[in-house]
């Protein structure tokens, strides 16, 4: 009888641990006002960290983020403490950068994971807390954080934050650098209704210490959202309701609303959504990933976070997407229609698409493409498009990830 061979254990899995994300972007920029020239950028981010294995249910981990502007013919941001700064040129909010971008004890058991220390924090869709990871320098915050799921199909998370570090980088200044004061983040999510899903939430974010906008971007914004397949057809639905805080200014209202739906359906290989994004007037949202919502070229960026005064916006959109047969790529495209929190859809119109390759578990390539076309001023003395000129942007990236 022939012994069976000894089985070799696996190997023990290392204390410490590397982690790296690199990403190399070519990114073109252009708004069409008399007062500014197109940018292009090429930007190579690295983020380089550690991370320990658990012990005991605590874990580790330290990630620091570098950006270098290869050509930096652009401006990266609103002000001269950020590097490249050309107020002549598009800004492409990606200024050069060393810092600290996580740093964090964690514990995990009973269910609970504890965090604490600077980390990146995304609920739900990011739609009001995210990363903005599509910029080379991403949000994260100063937070202690908790997540519970104790009870079955339930999800809770709560988490302290008293500063959330922007995307202009460790030499910006005030609230460039980042929005300081008490933040208060509550979410809640079940999904023991079959395959639906609803959750709720309550994000207070009082910024007494760097008052972005005289304090405008102070709120406090509670909300419902719920996602259910009905048939062929997904529908999602949130309401959010938020008020002014003891910081905001005397001139934003006391009150404010947001709501968004849409319908989501397949025919084969291709996924159909049509959708509809409201946000009253001076509805803010200074934590979100706002790249996300409104459409790729940004026009509405500075408006939904409330570095400018939110008239109101009403986004109507459709999505198609799609594998291609070719190559392996993914396709999606979207057009959207754009007005105020009136009836009149009269700020514009643009086109998004973008192309996605995925090489192996590590590489990923993205080409993306924006164009908004503006309506223009509104001729409403009472409304003032936020987005009067028509701008393009294209980009092409490597995302390398081990």
């Amino acid at each position: 009888m022939t012994p069976e061979p000894a089985v070799e254990p696996p190997p023990a899995e290392p204390w410490i641990k590397p982690t790296l994300n690199i990403r190399a972007r070519y990114e073109y920029g252009s708004i069409d006002s008399p007062a500014l020239r197109s940018s292009t950028a090429f930007t190579v981010r690295e983020r380089v960290g550690l991370v320990t294995r658990d012990w005991y249910g605590f874990s580790a981990l330290v990630e620091g983020e570098f950006l270098q502007a290869i050509d930096d013919s652009y401006d990266s941001g609103p002000g001269a403490a950020t590097s490249p700064h050309d107020p002549s040129r598009t800004p492409i909010l990606d200024p050069e950068n060393n810092e600290l971008n996580q740093a964090y004890i964690q514990y995990k058991g009973f269910d609970t994971v504890f965090k604490a220390g600077r980390q990146r924090i995304i609920l739900d869709n990011a739609a009001f807390i995210g990363n903005v990871g599509w910029r080379q320098n991403e949000q994260t915050y100063d937070a202690f954080s908790i997540t519970n799921t104790s009870i079955e199909d339930l999800t809770l998370f709560y988490a302290y934050a008293n500063r959330a570090n922007r995307i202009f980088g460790s030499d910006a200044m005030g609230p460039l650098r980042n929005f300081a004061g008490d933040i208060h983040l509550f979410n809640a999510s079940y999904s023991g209704f079959g395959d639906s899903t609803i959750t709720g939430y309550a994000y207070l974010m009082d910024f007494d210490e760097t008052a972005a906008n005289a304090g405008y971007v102070s709120n406090n914004t509670y909300g419902i959202s719920g996602e259910t397949p009905i048939g062929p057809v997904t529908l999602y639905g949130e309401i959010a309701y938020q008020t002014d805080t003891s910081s905001s200014p005397i001139f934003k209202p006391d009150d404010a609303w947001y709501a968004h739906f849409k319908a989501s359906a397949k025919a084969g290989t291709h996924t159909f959504t049509l959708g509809y994004e409201y946000l009253d007037a001076d509805f803010v949202t200074p934590l979100a990933t706002v790249h996300a919502f409104n459409g790729f070229a940004d026009a509405f960026i500075g408006t939904r976070i409330g570095l400018t005064r939110n008239p109101g916006i009403s986004d109507l959109y459709l999505t198609h997407a799609t594998p291609l047969p070719f190559w392996g790529l993914n396709f999606n495209q979207t057009v959207h229609v754009f007005g105020d929190n009136g009836s009149g859809f009269d700020y514009g119109w643009e086109y998004d698409a973008v192309l996605a390759k995925k090489f192996s578990e590590n590489f990923l390539a993205i080409a993306k493409f924006a164009y908004f076309d503006s309506e223009g001023p509104t001729g409403n003395p009472l409304v003032i498009n936020p987005a009067p000129f028509d701008t393009t942007r294209f980009s092409i990236e490597l995302n390398y990830t081990f």
